[in-house]
């Protein structure tokens, strides 16, 4: 997903100014949200694994740095590292996310063409933005199946967004009904590529085409995510070179058999990605992904070696963030209502202010014993109008 976050912004990660005033919770009981974030993430994922052909497995918080396992993002985040006490030249990393690992556990298991795992993945991501869509912590469905070699094309992609998206309407139009809160998802999901987008739309920013789309259809799969445009900018949005292809050429002239799954959020009025997926690369366009990147001596890496080898077989797959389902579920302003995590403590104090409750530790702006491990340190207040007018929703609006 595109973002507009600024760290240099005053309050940068609050949600839109209005729709912080007189925001409602739809459920204002802490206990019964939880019970109903079990219901989402159970409901979700039971329909996940027969619409898709998936069977859950248990997956690794931490991954050697020398095995390569460990998915890039965009290259230059940051991952949680530490060494066992009793071997402190071995480094492991906690993952972003598995989108290589998963690859290898098809191989491991043994899993056959047409079926596929996905596992209940936490991460954490130190250099992600920390506002009311994203997180330091990252709860995703990651997901992975076999396909034959014949499928790596746009209706093997095409057909599996839909399963998947059948999925989320289904356990969006539950929700609804077992909460009272009003269903606002289509019935069907509309494709269009990053490609035509930027023909139709050149002088827009990547968050601009997504909101624009996403107002006009609802639910929508923007498939072509990663590379660059001619004059060497990004097309879109950033993608690693060895998990996702982004370079097949399609049938509609674009290139990419990959993309986010995005819908329009009718609370914070913007596109809201809830996916990112595609078919991954085969031997020779990992090589020449790795190439545009300036990295090819990942190639050495044991799990890039397992692929070029032949070892690793031909899949697609993705993440579908947890968090960012429940919060669309029920439509909250702010991820951390869903969620525990960490969040700036001047802006916790303004969402509690505003009857924005934040999960656990996350509501609370310092913990008791804050004050003395950061000695001297004191804390900027902030009032509902201290909002820089760039934090109001017409700033994002198309």
């Amino acid at each position: 997903m595109a973002t507009t976050f600024n760290p240099q912004e005053p309050m940068a990660g609050l949600p839109p100014k209005d729709v912080v005033t007189g925001y409602q919770p739809t459920i204002e009981n802490l206990l019964e949200k939880e019970e109903a974030l079990s219901f989402i993430k159970t409901t979700f994922e039971d329909k996940l694994k027969a619409n898709v052909n998936l069977q859950r497995v248990s997956c690794p918080i931490f991954l050697t740095k020398r095995s390569g396992f460990n998915d890039n993002l965009n290259g230059v985040e940051r991952p949680a590292t530490f060494a066992p006490r009793d071997f402190q030249d071995v480094k492991l990393e906690v993952p972003f996310s598995l989108a290589k690992w998963k690859r290898w556990a098809l191989h491991y298991y043994d899993v056959p063409v047409g079926k596929g795992i996905v596992t209940d993945f936490r991460g954490l991501r130190c250099d992600d933005d920390v506002d009311f869509t994203h997180s330091l912590y990252v709860d995703q469905w990651d997901w992975e199946k076999i396909i034959d070699i014949d499928d790596r094309n746009v209706d093997t992609l095409k057909s599996t967004v839909k399963n998947i998206y059948q999925a989320v309407y289904d356990t969006h139009q539950l929700v609804c009904e077992k909460y009272g809160a009003k269903a606002f998802l289509p019935e069907q999901i509309t494709f269009c590529s990053t490609d035509e987008l930027l023909k139709k739309y050149p002088n827009a920013t990547p968050k601009e085409r997504e909101n624009i789309i996403c107002k006009e259809h609802g639910a929508v799969f923007l498939m072509g995510i990663g590379g660059t445009k001619a004059n060497g900018e990004l097309r879109h949005d950033g993608r690693a070179p060895d998990y996702d292809d982004w370079i097949t050429p399609r049938p509609d002239g674009g290139t990419g058999i990959n993309g986010d799954l995005l819908v329009w959020n009718p609370v914070l009025e913007m596109s809201f990605e809830l996916s990112s997926m595609g078919i991954r690369v085969n031997p020779e366009t990992l090589v020449t992904q790795l190439e545009l990147c300036g990295c090819p001596e990942r190639q050495d890496f044991v799990w890039h070696r397992m692929l070029l080898d032949g070892t690793l077989p031909q899949t697609i797959g993705g993440g579908i963030g947890q968090s960012r389902l429940c919060q669309l579920m029920l439509q909250c302003a702010h991820i951390g209502e869903v969620q525990h995590g960490w969040y700036n403590p001047d802006e916790v104090a303004m969402l509690r202010e505003n009857n924005i409750r934040l999960l656990g530790l996350g509501e609370f702006n310092e913990d008791p014993m804050a004050a003395s491990l950061h000695p001297g340190v004191k804390m900027q207040t902030y009032k509902i109008e201290d909002y820089p007018q760039t934090r109001v929703n017409e700033a994002i609006k198309v």
